[in-house]
């Protein structure tokens, strides 16, 4: 179609463009000629009637010298020859007037009758070669057109089948596999028990759990704050892609990683490629000298093997920021199992009360409802629970923290510290305010509070004494 119509089509549309404007041209000068030859008859036609005033004009003078008894011969004799050359001049312009107004007539009828049918048919059949060409173009679409409904129906059929084919929990799938971060979802809310003072006396013969500062939850802190820095719908990152893709959470990091990992293997066999062929080219030169010098593959071959180097190294920086993420999830995974187990233990030696007692049957009458939920509290103080100050930071260069999970903090910030970088570069740190999250552990100056150990100390010694919060708290520390 573009071949045979469209592009014939704009050929012969610039050929009638070329020949409509040549047979304008003609009838352009065709009625410049006749206006010409129109001027000059108009011009004989006036200098005969200016001619035949002038002759009337001596006529009229001698007639009007000759009748004077007063005038003299000789001006009779003068206005008679004056009359004589008017009249003259007057007979040769009528006699130019006739010839110009018969030429200007014939070149008239000629215009009229010859010239402008002329150019107007010649228009005519080129407008009728045109519609004629149209015609054969319009026939040439029909062809085209009807070449192709099968193939076009061909495809619909197919699109039908397609659309017919959609699996909505396959694409979704593949949709959640491609942007699933990795992070780990937040725990349930834990029920505390403000009532133990209230039905626990003196004469019950249990120790009441004395008020520990550290376990004063700041009213500023609040989990609301922290609450939704892992969440689905946070801010896209804005800040610029780092080599290492830590910006990115977890999976994603990982999939990248493995990517980056796989191009440049493919990247490393076609330099190997090109190294086994030019050895052997080597080899042919070297046996066969007048092929080619073999000393001119010397520098493409050293620059292969320095890419191949280059490529070595890269894989191997990448292989390890692989594995150091493949390390952190399994930790992950491995510290919420221990957290899960500690914690059903714990939760077995808890009297209804809220006690701590290591009278078997005591444990065996427990509410048996806690055990429904065993990853509760581990749930809790691992995402959405705020976590004791155990330092402090001084951020030593500033971070935009665009990314899902981190915190912003401009230079010189003093930040509390929560949770200390497990290997992967990371430190859980929070603001004054109550808001949380992920800083890089190269750009904070970290200090740890040495009464950390004597908070952890007082916790134990309230477990002891019988808050069954404080227990899981103390495993949490452990874990720490």
């Amino acid at each position: 179609m573009g071949h045979r119509v469209y592009g014939e089509l704009m050929r012969y549309s610039h050929d009638l463009k070329t020949e409509r404007k040549m047979h304008l041209q003609e009838g352009r000068k065709a009625q410049q000629y006749l206006d010409m030859c129109w001027k000059q008859m108009d011009n004989s036609k006036k200098k005969f009637e200016r001619e035949c005033r002038e002759a009337e004009k001596a006529q009229q003078s001698y007639e009007r010298l000759d009748n004077d008894t007063n005038a003299t011969k000789a001006d009779v004799e003068k206005a008679k020859q004056q009359l004589n050359l008017r009249t003259h001049m007057a007979d040769e312009n009528k006699n130019e007037y006739a010839a110009q107004l018969q030429n200007f007539n014939g070149e008239q009828h000629k215009h009229f009758y010859i010239v402008i049918p002329q150019i107007y048919k010649q228009l005519q059949e080129m407008d009728e070669r045109r519609t004629i060409k149209l015609s054969e173009c319009y026939k040439g679409f029909a062809d085209s057109e009807r070449k192709v409904i099968p193939i076009i129906s061909k495809c619909l059929e197919g699109m039908i089948l397609a659309a017919k084919s959609v699996d909505e929990r396959r694409d979704s799938q593949i949709v959640i596999d491609c942007f699933k971060s990795g992070f780990e979802p937040p725990g349930d809310f834990p029920f505390e028990d403000y009532s133990q003072n209230i039905y626990r006396t003196i004469s019950d013969g249990t120790i009441s759990t004395p008020k520990q500062e550290g376990m004063k939850i700041d009213s500023k802190t609040t989990v609301g704050k922290a609450k939704g820095k892992l969440w689905l719908f946070g801010k896209k990152p804005k800040g610029p892609a780092l080599e290492d893709f830590s910006h990115l959470p977890p999976e994603q990091r990982r999939k990248k990683l493995q990517q980056r990992i796989d191009e440049l293997n493919r990247e490393l066999q076609k330099e190997t490629d090109q190294k086994d062929a030019l050895i052997k080219m080597k080899d042919v030169y070297e046996k066969t000298p007048q092929m080619g010098d073999p000393g001119s593959l010397q520098p493409k071959l050293a620059e292969t093997m320095s890419n191949m180097d280059r490529l070595r190294m890269e894989i191997h920086k990448n292989e390890a920021w692989l594995s150091e993420v493949e390390g952190k999830v399994a930790a992950r995974g491995d510290r919420r199992h221990s957290s899960d187990i500690n914690h059903l233990v714990t939760q077995g030696r808890e009297s209804p009360e809220g006690s701590y007692t290591d009278d078997a049957n005591q444990e065996v009458r427990g509410p048996q409802q806690q055990h429904a939920h065993p990853n509760e509290f581990d749930d809790e103080f691992e995402d959405d629970d705020p976590l004791p100050a155990i330092g402090h930071c001084k951020a030593i260069y500033p971070f935009d923290g665009h990314n899902e999970g981190t915190l912003a903090m401009k230079e010189g910030e003093v930040l509390y510290v929560i949770e200390e970088d497990k290997g992967d570069g990371w430190t859980r740190a929070r603001r004054q305010n109550g808001e949380e999250g992920y800083v890089p552990t190269s750009y904070i100056d970290v200090t740890l509070e040495k009464s950390s150990k004597e908070h952890i100390s007082a916790l134990a010694d309230s477990a002891v004494k019988g808050a069954p919060r404080i227990v899981v708290r103390l495993q949490h520390f452990g874990n720490l």
